[in-house]
């Protein structure tokens, strides 16, 4: 009977450890074993309507776990339903479950690259980080129409563009959209140094100047090496009170950028930014200058040219000159280019 008894202990005590095993085994494969197997790091996106349920569509179809049990169990055990976080977040490789879930479940998201773009008008630069952020385009758009917010931001309607620093920030994809222009606002005063803000004072210039120079010069070229040549020409017309005659400003008070030739009729534009009636710079930007249209204007060269027109070559350079009679020469020859390529607007 004794030993019948003990048998019967020990294989209930043998039960009993098998069910530990089978349980610590199970839960370890579920929550600590790798179960993430996309190909490379993946990116999940998850906005202000995700629901738990979207959530799990979302990293089951992207991070293509072998088991999705461990992290059902873990959204449970913490209420996840009750706080989605919104955010950008990644999955990699060979990644268990437990690790995936406590980033989705705490917030803990990766920064993404933001763009800002050297755009001809807000609009599209609105348009821009809505597709690279969970911002609105709309929301971006009220403010920069926004009067107050504009002089908050120490700018008017015509001069909003010179906020904006071209370049790549690493931000939070569900940033505010107030957060996105602190954040912008803080790039531009770290790009404004001491440096470039002693050049413009040189120069007798506001900073709101420059970025509008920079912009007329980025549309008249795309040539870095020749912009400086280029901002030296207008400096030279600002100096002589010349009118700058640039026809990217006629483009832009027409709104119609897709003109390949200016034409009489297209000069007679009333506008402010038509700079061949009104002596002077336009009231603002025509387009949102780069880093290395600005200090191309802040770092100008220094020569007595006051013409250039386009190379016949189609380069996207130009030919410079200091007279009339010569820019008379080299007009022909463009026009007779753009004659020859059959280009009459």
């Amino acid at each position: 009977m004794k030993k019948k008894t003990r048998t019967l202990i020990v294989s209930i005590l043998l039960l009993l450890v098998l069910i530990i095993v089978l349980f610590v085994g199970t839960g370890y494969y579920c929550f600590y074993a790798p179960q993430f197997y996309p190909k490379n790091t993946v990116s999940i996106y998850i906005d202000r309507d995700d629901t738990v349920d979207s959530v799990f569509t979302k990293v089951k179809s992207h991070g293509l776990p072998r088991c999705f049990a461990g992290f059902k169990w873990m959204a449970a055990l913490y209420d996840y339903d009750k706080h989605v976080h919104t955010g950008h977040y990644s999955i990699s490789p060979e990644e268990n479950v437990y690790t995936v879930f406590s980033r989705f479940n705490t917030g803990q998201q990766e920064p993404v690259n933001l763009t800002i773009p050297s755009v001809r008008t807000l609009d599209r630069l609105a348009g821009s980080v809505s597709r690279q952020l969970m911002i609105d385009s709309v929301e971006i758009a009220q403010l920069l129409g926004d009067t107050t917010f504009q002089h908050r931001m120490g700018y008017n309607q015509n001069t909003m563009a010179c906020l904006f620093i071209p370049n790549t920030y690493q931000v939070y994809w569900n940033m505010s959209v107030e957060r996105f222009f602190e954040r912008v606002q803080a790039e531009h005063n770290r790009f404004w140094n001491d440096e470039r803000k002693n050049k413009a004072k040189t120069m007798g210039m506001t900073l709101e100047e420059v970025c509008t120079l920079a912009s007329i010069v980025e549309e008249e070229t795309n040539n870095n090496a020749e912009k400086p040549m280029v901002a030296g020409l207008y400096m030279n017309r600002l100096h002589r009170r010349i009118p700058l005659q640039a026809d990217p400003t006629i483009k832009f008070a027409l709104q119609e950028f897709g003109l390949r030739r200016i034409l009489n009729a297209h000069l007679k534009v009333d506008s402010p930014y038509n700079t061949y009636r009104h002596i002077g710079l336009p009231p603002g930007p025509i387009r949102i200058p780069t880093p290395v249209g600005i200090d191309a204007v802040l770092n100008y060269v220094h020569h007595n040219y006051i013409y250039m027109c386009a190379k016949e070559d189609f380069s996207g350079t130009h030919n410079f000159s200091s007279t009339y009679s010569e820019h008379l020469k080299n007009a022909r020859k463009y026009r007779a280019a753009l004659n020859k390529r059959k280009i009459f607007s």
